[in-house]
């Protein structure tokens, strides 16, 4: 468009992210969970099986003690509560969050224990084995409900992304597979880690959880948008959001778990914490 004015770059962004938002309005959680987690990815008899290789990284975290508190907040849950199962020994309440209702209404029906639930007793089950606690599943399952109290929505595109929502900052953070799933590109990946960082007190701790160097992941019909990240690209941002990091980890996902659902190379650990305030 010769002699048109070039829209500012925040209105692209704004229009940028306002794609990625519509393109989530397809996504389809049974369709989500069918690819990631069942078998083959889902596959607790081989511990280096990318489910298995999450849940030793999340129990190992909570197992060194440093990680605990009052409230955990889990930024942009999904459909999926895995990620809080070594978490709800160590924390008085748990905040489940995520952006679609649909997903909000999947955390609601397993809280409630609906009868067409996804089955995570096998990942409960897993945890407990690796945990050494000798706690049965059940009273885990019953723990995890009794503690999810908040179901919340949330945009970490916002500077506050739960808006008035949050009474008192977070004691720790939890977030898989979320903020390089949301993010048009890096600089909108390192804003959204910046504004969630918000929600977390000085000193406290976060546990993330995501993709390397993925561009898509399919959904049932929607085939969403990722910016592919590095090792050194989610370092740097953690840095630049005021963390220190105090273990990182990474998985290369083997050929045999490449299933064409998506693209990616592999899987990133990390257990940073927030710089208390000078």
């Amino acid at each position: 468009m010769r002699g048109a004015a070039r829209p500012p770059h925040a209105l692209i962004l704004l229009l940028s992210i306002a794609a990625v938002g519509e393109s989530y309005q397809k996504f389809n959680p049974r369709a989500y969970l069918q690819n990631n987690y069942m078998p083959p990815r889902a596959d607790f008899s081989a511990e280096d099986c990318v489910v298995p290789w999450k849940l030793r990284c999340l129990a190992e975290a909570f197992a060194t003690g440093d990680i605990h508190g009052r409230t955990l907040i889990d930024i942009g849950s999904g459909p999926t509560i895995y990620q809080l199962l070594s978490a709800c020994d160590h924390f008085e309440e748990i905040i489940a969050t995520d952006y679609l209702e649909v997903n909000r209404e999947v955390l609601r029906r397993w809280v409630r224990g609906e009868p067409d639930s996804f089955d995570w007793s096998p990942y409960i089950k897993h945890v407990c084995r690796i945990e050494g606690k000798g706690e049965q599943w059940k009273e885990k399952e019953q723990k995890l409900r009794g503690k999810l109290r908040q179901i919340l929505p949330i945009d970490v595109h916002q500077s506050e992304p739960l808006g008035s929502q949050l009474c008192q900052r977070a004691d720790a953070l939890v977030s898989t597979f979320c903020l390089e799933a949301v993010s048009p590109d890096r600089p909108s990946f390192e804003r959204a880690l910046r504004n969630v960082t918000t929600l977390l007190q000085p000193g406290g701790h976060f546990l993330l959880i995501g993709a390397l160097e993925e561009s898509f992941y399919l959904a049932g019909e929607a085939k969403l948008s990722v910016v592919p990240v590095s090792e050194a690209d989610v370092k740097e941002a953690l840095s630049k959001s005021g963390y220190y990091i105090h273990d990182f980890r990474s998985y290369l996902m083997p050929p045999s778990l490449k299933i064409g659902v998506d693209d990616v190379s592999g899987v990133f650990f990390v257990h940073a914490q927030k710089k208390p305030v000078a």
